[in-house]
């Protein structure tokens, strides 16, 4: 059983200059928590870090860049050296790529895959052999609801998704062949539409603006969930209502339910979505702006 007690356990969150990642940080450092933050941001991480250490927790700033095998595993040995174990490692790093498969460059769809699984992989390897070693640990992965319910104009990004959701599930198998599964845990999160800076960051070749897919919900509801799965771990949380309603609905009617999300996305992103010229976004560099937990799109409750 995972301690409920988070004061002193070490967290390491990707992903932690904004939305999700910066969120969970705080909320964690507020619980006690020792934290190891990577972006690829430096100075972001900086200031969080006093920011965490302000708001009651120890923090490290790590740059790092998850699409890089040996950054995440400097990221490892950075967090060991600084606080001797790992208790908690959050994958919440992301990118995207919006347009019709074809128009978006490759070499963002590639980046995108780098970023979002590749990265979700070194960051599991790296922290289920440190969790092995140490006889515990909690693996929280975010995912998306488009991880298991595909979306138009989303294509890598829904590939790289449902490899988070499939390596997630497959691990939890080994786990429970060694007979771990009690004190290791992986957690699958699945966010649907969510009020961050992650629009904002997408590489973008719709000829739109970027906008999520309605209903938006606020970031903290994420936030929340991460840091609750700390301490009471679970194999797969979808987050916000629609996203719930999604997943249970596609097991029972795949067909209809993607030709819905088909029809809201195409709605959405090329309809409504005022004219916008193409962006790389911060897909292979990062971006000075969108640094905090929300993005500023409105949401509901």
């Amino acid at each position: 059983m995972a301690d409920k007690n988070l004061n002193g356990k070490v967290v390491v969150i990707t992903g932690a200059s904004s939305g999700f990642g910066k969120g969970a940080a705080v909320k964690f450092a507020q619980a006690g928590a020792s934290l190891v933050l990577a972006a690829r941001r430096d100075q972001l991480l900086e200031d969080l870090a006093k920011e965490c250490e302000s708001a009651g927790g120890r923090a490290l700033a790590a740059p790092t860049d998850v699409s890089n095998q040996d950054d995440v595993e400097q990221l490892a040995k950075a967090a060991i050296s600084q606080f001797g174990r790992i208790d908690v490692w959050v994958n919440n790093a992301g990118a995207g790529a919006l347009g019709r498969f074809e128009q978006v460059p490759l070499a963002e769809h590639v980046q995108v895959i780098n970023t979002d699984l590749l990265g979700t992989i070194y960051g599991s390897y790296f922290a289920l052999r440190q969790f092995r070693q140490q006889g515990s640990g909690t693996l929280i992965n975010i995912s998306s609801v488009i991880g298991k319910v595909p979306a138009p104009y989303f294509a890598s990004y829904a590939a790289a998704k449902h490899g988070v959701v499939g390596l997630s599930a497959a691990l939890r198998q080994e786990l429970e062949e060694d007979k771990l599964d009690e004190t290791i845990h992986v957690c699958t999160v699945m966010p649907t539409s969510m009020d961050t800076p992650f629009f904002e960051h997408a590489a973008n070749y719709t000829g739109r603006e970027s906008v999520p897919i309605p209903p938006v919900y606020d970031a903290d509801k994420v936030v929340d969930v991460i840091v609750r799965l700390a301490t009471d771990p679970e194999d797969e949380v979808s987050v916000g209502a629609s996203g719930k309603f999604m997943t249970f609905a596609h097991h029972m009617a795949p067909g209809l339910v993607e030709a819905m999300m088909r029809r809201e996305t195409h709605k959405a992103q090329m309809e409504k979505a005022a004219p916008a010229a193409a962006t790389g976004g911060a897909v292979r560099q990062p971006s000075p702006s969108g640094t905090e937990v929300g993005g500023g799109w409105g949401k509901t409750s």
